[in-house]
């Protein structure tokens, strides 16, 4: 199993859990609020980055 599939499940998994345990828009706000503000802890030239690259060389 690839890294990229574990990552995949494991956050199917957690947003399984979250839809489970808590009402379904605060589980939402988890489930897309989490890599929104990843993002928008980026710098500039960090964002830059991640748009110029493949998801590819991202694994790398």
């Amino acid at each position: 199993m690839s890294k990229r599939a574990r990552y995949t499940g494991g956050g199917v998994a957690v947003g399984l859990v979250l839809l489970w345990v808590l009402p379904w828009w605060a589980a939402l706000l988890i489930i897309v609020g989490v890599p929104v503000g990843g993002y928008l802890l980026l710098d500039k030239p960090q964002r830059a980055r991640l748009r110029r690259v493949t998801r590819k060389e991202i694994d790398h």
